[in-house]
């Protein structure tokens, strides 16, 4: 549980800092989201879920 939390929180302050240093390249990201199709955002979507399922289980193997 506590990794979890420690996960949740280390999201938290990467996105934190994006949001506080460089709010304009954020929009600018956003509007380049806008532009894709449904399907491209489904693939990126799932390549990041699989990406995050192997840093995971890759965390977990050196014991973290």
């Amino acid at each position: 549980m506590a990794t979890i939390v420690l996960a949740i929180g280390a999201v938290l302050v990467v996105e934190g800092l994006v949001y506080a240093l460089a709010p304009s390249a954020i929009e600018k990201l956003f509007d380049a989201y806008r532009s894709l199709s449904i399907d491209q955002r489904r693939v990126m979507g799932l390549v990041s879920v699989a990406l995050g399922v192997g840093l995971c289980w890759l965390a977990r193997q050196m014991g973290l």
